[in-house]
């Protein structure tokens, strides 16, 4: 397997401006093969989705496709793909219809590690139906969550669990296979996945996590903006969301509101198969050209963090709260005496694009004695090159030295 991040970057024009972006976290550059795919649907004839006529049919081969391209992108069945807005937007849909279900006294488990999008949607629906909602914590030393954690929060009355495969702060990757089999076998409640930035950076086979549900957004890992939730047929077909009257009641289709938007399935397929070439494999499926391009990305993210890691976390006044053993290559830190968003600035004005603020993981800011205003957040993405860590380091001397 090979990685060649000079040929990735020839396939981003964003980065013809000059900035080093350091801002994946937040939603990644995309490639050219994803904007063109998206201008040739809005550049075509398409109609509500059907199989008459071309405009129909170009829609719904639009559908079809994204599900197949996500289905491998997860190892799990394209039919249990549900396309939406943003993860935030569906996670709210799940948690409205999952708390149909529930009755007072039943429980909600989430963790102060996560996105408050898989906080607050599951707050708000159990406060609506009298369910009791329980906060795991994680080590805020070491950033880690341990399925000990959870466990001692789980009980009979245990509905739902919701926890992270990848802290969108600090980067830490719980191991949600153990925390999903221990949920399971001591309550048989479901568990609800935040993969969105996890998905980013780690090949992911979500039966083999044994998730319920895995929610990812395709604009995280090089694709435009929207988001997706995956889970088996099966379970969907349990599942009574509120609908339209008229609307199919076929999963996936009925979790999915209004009509899709075609363009961006479209750029969302061109976006995964942009991945499943990373490592030049050329040949296999695509699941398994997948699999050889994360396991690529995955050695090039690794060599760029340990050019980055030890030099910033010696720079005087740096404080890194990014530590756990299984992480992202992402790094959150503060510096005495400054703060984050001035930092921010200065290193905007030298052409480096590295974010401050909580992120909205505003439990996880909280739990590490940062407020709401949280510090300073360096994200590597497949784009980023030894140039780019240089540049954010000799920034940093420069301010800080």
């Amino acid at each position: 397997m090979t990685y060649d991040v000079a040929a990735v970057r020839a396939h981003f024009p964003a980065l013809q401006e000059g900035a080093a972006h350091f801002d994946g976290p937040g939603g990644t550059q995309a490639p050219r093969a994803v904007a063109e795919a998206v201008a040739r649907v809005l550049g075509s004839a398409v109609a509500n989705r059907g199989d008459v006529t071309r405009a129909e049919r170009r829609a719904d081969d639009a559908v079809g496709q994204c599900r197949s391209a996500i289905g491998d992108l997860l190892g799990l069945d394209p039919q249990g793909v549900v396309f939406g807005r943003s993860m935030t937007a569906l996670t709210y849909e799940f948690s409205r219809t999952l708390a149909k279900t529930w009755r007072p006294g039943e429980e909600v488990v989430v963790t102060r590690l996560d996105h408050d999008a898989n906080v607050r949607p599951w707050v708000q629906a159990a406060e609506a139906v009298g369910a009791r909602v329980r906060f795991a914590d994680f080590d805020p030393i070491t950033g880690e969550l341990a399925p000990e954690d959870i466990a001692g929060h789980l009980s009979a009355n245990t509905r739902l669990v919701a926890v992270t495969a990848a802290s969108n702060l600090i980067g830490t990757m719980p191991d949600i296979a153990a925390i999903s089999a221990l949920v399971h076998e001591r309550t048989g409640a479901l568990v609800y996945v935040d993969g969105v930035h996890a998905t980013a950076h780690e090949s992911v086979d979500v039966p083999a996590s044994g998730a319920d549900f895995w929610a990812c957004s395709p604009y995280k890992f090089l694709g435009p903006h929207c988001g997706v939730v995956a889970a088996a047929p099966d379970l969907l077909a349990t599942l009574s969301p509120d609908k339209l009257l008229p609307a199919t009641d076929a999963v996936p289709e009925r979790f999915e509101l209004g009509t899709l938007p075609y363009e961006l399935m479209a750029g969302t397929t061109a976006a995964v198969d942009f991945l499943a070439e990373l490592a030049h494999l050329g040949v296999g499926t695509r699941r398994e050209r997948l699999i050889a391009a994360y396991a690529a990305l995955h050695q090039h993210e690794r060599r760029l963090r340990d050019v980055l890691e030890p030099t910033l976390r010696n720079l005087p006044g740096v404080q890194v709260y990014s530590n756990a053993q299984r992480r992202t290559p992402t790094v959150l830190f503060t510096v005495d005496g400054w703060d984050s968003q001035a930092l921010r600035a200065e290193l905007a004005g030298r052409g480096i694009n590295a974010p401050a603020g909580n992120f909205y993981a505003i439990e996880c800011s909280r739990h590490l004695g940062l407020g709401d205003s949280g510090g300073v957040r360096v994200g590597l993405a497949p784009y980023t090159n030894e140039e780019d860590i240089e540049r954010l380091l000799s920034g940093l001397r420069d301010l800080l030295l």
